[in-house]
């Protein structure tokens, strides 16, 4: 499915708010509730949303949404990001770099590095990195994990504990709300631990809708990252756990980092 930009923002407000009714997404949009009502339908029948009682919520699956799907919600937020977590990182670095579609973004912005040693288990972010024939990049070996285009498992771990780097960036799929962090499958927690574990600098680099979502298999905590990268403030409360964390925040929609120590 070709989600609009219309549709990615109802799900981005839905996602903030829970549940939200069509009359209220009209308004918020200025046309009519049966737009809405049209775009919610297109987003249900993806199982993205869920109807309920006149308006729709966040379907919340035990798997993830569909990679292609999940690489074009909320791009805006993802490119702020990723654009935010290069300006971290200096020509010549060594970088570990996991998966997802925000790293994919993150990949796509470090495309202007020069000489990077890049290791990774993103297929998409080591193609995009490959454009620069200056940089090096290496990937494991395995089963490719399709439509994902990835790979997990004990290769994957072996290889990013084989280095010393010096960043680890990766994503989650939720963080819950006492700071543990959350995905979809116990092999992605194995790959992101063994990224944090192997590497001088974390980054954990999210868009803030992530805040809140659940997903089954948990590993680590907020305050085991370095750097959190976000592309708008987390409501006051995941804030202050930022901050008890003395993790440094990095809001990309702003031109300086928040330091929350």
């Amino acid at each position: 499915m070709n989600i609009t930009e219309r549709q990615s923002e109802i799900v981005a407000l839905i996602r903030g708010n829970g549940f939200l009714t069509i009359d209220a997404l009209a308004v918020h949009f200025t046309v009519t509730p049966q737009t809405i009502r049209r775009d919610v339908n297109q987003l249900c029948d993806a199982n993205i949303l869920r109807r309920r009682h006149g308006g729709a919520e966040l379907l919340q699956p035990l798997t993830n949404s569909p990679y292609d799907s999940r690489r074009i919600t909320n791009i805006g937020a993802k490119q702020r990001v990723g654009e935010a977590v290069a300006a971290l990182i200096p020509n010549h670095a060594s970088v570990l770099i996991g998966i997802g579609s925000t790293l994919e973004q993150v990949a796509v912005a470090l495309q202007g590095h020069d000489d990077l040693t890049v290791v990774t288990n993103n297929l998409n972010a080591a193609m995009a990195l490959s454009a620069n024939r200056s940089n090096r990049v290496v990937i494991p070996g395995g089963t490719l994990r399709l439509p994902d285009r990835d790979l997990l498992g004990p290769e994957v771990d072996e290889m990013f504990r084989s280095f010393r780097a010096d960043f680890g960036l990766f994503g989650v799929g939720g963080i819950d709300r006492d700071g543990t962090l959350l995905d979809f499958d116990h092999a992605e927690v194995a790959a992101r631990v063994a990224i944090r574990e192997s590497c001088r600098v974390s980054v954990l680099a999210v868009d803030v809708t992530k805040f809140d979502r659940t997903a089954p298999a948990q590993g680590g905590r907020l305050g085991d990252v370095d750097v959190v990268v976000v592309d708008d403030m987390p409501r006051p409360g995941l804030a202050e756990m930022v901050a008890a964390g003395e993790v440094k925040l990095v809001v990309a929609s702003e031109e300086e980092a928040i330091d929350a120590q």
